[in-house]
């Protein structure tokens, strides 16, 4: 660590520095790493570049950029436009971290319109990145040019770049008191994408959606934050929420299609063998159908401080209560005595439940898919894995929309009180939770934290909003 000096310095005094660093070649780019985490002023920054051109009668390519860092994380408008016409003469291209830089500082200054042709600069050369594309967005979004900001919104869609939540959110808090069907028509379409990818906002974009609907000048819309009835009514409207069953055409093209793809596609057999998984198909077709599969191995991880067979012992109680008829996807280690897996325990459990016990390295999900969709429509499962991998072995649209729906009306979840002795799940939902609409009501559920990434688990909280 090397403390940047408080205020420009003179050739000698740069060289003195310079040979007291214990490695002088690199001593600029450190000095200048150094500057950015210390946010030092500008003069200081551009007394060591005079330095180093006089020195060396240039300046790096990698210095400039730093340099440029510095000028972004200050908002030095005029500094980066300099520093881009230098190295615009200087490079004939310039890679993306750049790019990025230099975009990212026009779109936060007046000068917003020039981010706007550097990201045509772009394009010629290479597939802008999403940060390019969500700077100008917002750009335009200040600057009340909507048009403009849903026109980049749907050329990001097409090159296949997912939009951060932060920017989506952006989208209704720059609409917030506009007029306009379009507009709205647009808004709209952002609500669906959200239906479409399964995307819970948290609460903070939650509340921005609110105050859009709010805002809509003699739009009389409503919004009110609630929890849906287990019957799947929402207790604000009375509206009910669209089923999370998926008819039996639907239901038997899934199967079909995870079967073709996942199970007997190439990803199966990495983790297990063809006898292996032939001996399983056997072993379910002779004792079909089940109530519900549970993946062994990931439940008895559930509390980390118990003994494994304890937790799987828990589970398949709580979950052997009706008479439901269980299969258990176990692994051959479990079967050897040991400080986790405890012999008589598991015989007792083997009394409640149909174990299938698989080789150590084979891979749950497809045998998990496999039992539940050959079980029929009621089947249930408990894993606390997202099965993402398999969403994407399937290779529509379509199929992938009917494998998430699936999912989300057929994955038994923990209750989140795991501090209590027991293991609760929460039954899996009867009605579908992804935002949906009647044209006058608008339901969205959301989450009470921010996650970037997608999860299994499935809100709990909804904004009802209606139009009176």
């Amino acid at each position: 660590n090397i403390q940047p000096p408080e205020k420009p310095l003179q050739a000698e005094e740069w060289n003195r520095l310079r040979e007291s660093f214990q490695s002088p070649a690199v001593f600029e780019e450190v000095m200048f790493n150094s500057m950015i985490r210390c946010n030092s002023p500008i003069d200081v920054a551009k007394s060591l570049l005079t330095h180093v051109a006089k020195n060396n009668g240039d300046i790096g390519y990698n210095l400039l950029v730093k340099y440029l860092a510095l000028c972004v994380q200050q908002g030095q408008t005029s500094e980066i436009h300099d520093v881009y016409e230098i190295m615009k003469t200087k490079f004939k291209i310039l890679e993306s971290g750049a790019y990025n830089l230099i975009i990212r500082g026009l779109s936060n200054s007046d000068q917003w319109k020039m981010a706007l042709t550097l990201l045509e600069e772009v394009k010629k050369i290479m597939i802008p990145s999403r940060t390019n594309y969500e700077c100008c967005i917002k750009a335009a979004g200040r600057h009340q040019e909507m048009n403009l900001a849903f026109e980049l919104y749907r050329e990001m869609l097409t090159k296949d770049l997912v939009p951060t939540l932060d920017v989506l959110q952006a989208f209704f808090d720059f609409s917030r008191g506009m007029k306009g069907a379009e507009l709205q028509k647009e808004l709209f379409g952002i609500l669906l994408y959200l239906r479409n990818n399964q995307i819970y906002p948290h609460k903070m974009f939650m509340r921005s959606i609110k105050l859009w609907f709010e805002s809509i000048p003699g739009g009389n819309w409503r919004g009110q934050l609630t929890n849906i009835k287990d019957s799947g009514q929402c207790p604000v409207c009375n509206h009910q929420l669209e089923d999370s069953d998926l008819t039996e055409e639907e239901y038997d093209n899934l199967r079909e299609r995870i079967i073709r793809d996942v199970i007997h596609g190439t990803d199966t057999f990495r983790k297990t063998s063809p006898q292996e998984f032939e001996a399983f198909q056997t072993f379910v077709e002779n004792r079909l159908p089940f109530d519900i599969v549970i993946d062994g191995l990931n439940v008895s991880h559930i509390k980390p401080r118990k003994m494994q067979c304890e937790n799987l012992f828990d589970a398949v109680n709580c979950l052997a209560k009706d008479n439901a008829r269980l299969l258990v996807l176990g692994r051959k280690h479990m079967l050897i005595n040991s400080s986790n897996w405890k012999r008589e325990i598991m015989k007792e459990m083997q009394n409640k439940a149909d174990f299938f016990f698989a080789e150590n390295i084979s891979e749950d999900d497809a045998f998990l898919l496999y039992a539940t969709l050959r079980s029929g429509k009621h089947c249930k499962f408990v894993t606390r894995d997202f099965l993402r991998d398999h969403k994407a072995c399937l290779s529509d649209s379509l199929t992938r929309h009917l494998f998430r729906k699936w999912q989300r009306g057929h994955q038994i979840e923990f209750s989140p009180s795991v501090e209590g002795k027991r293991i609760n799940f929460l039954p899996a939902f009867r009605y579908d939770c992804v935002v949906q609409t009647t044209g006058d009501t608008w339901h969205i559920p959301y989450k009470d934290t921010f996650e970037e990434k997608y999860s299994y688990r499935v809100p709990r909280k909804w904004l009802c909003i209606q139009q009176k």
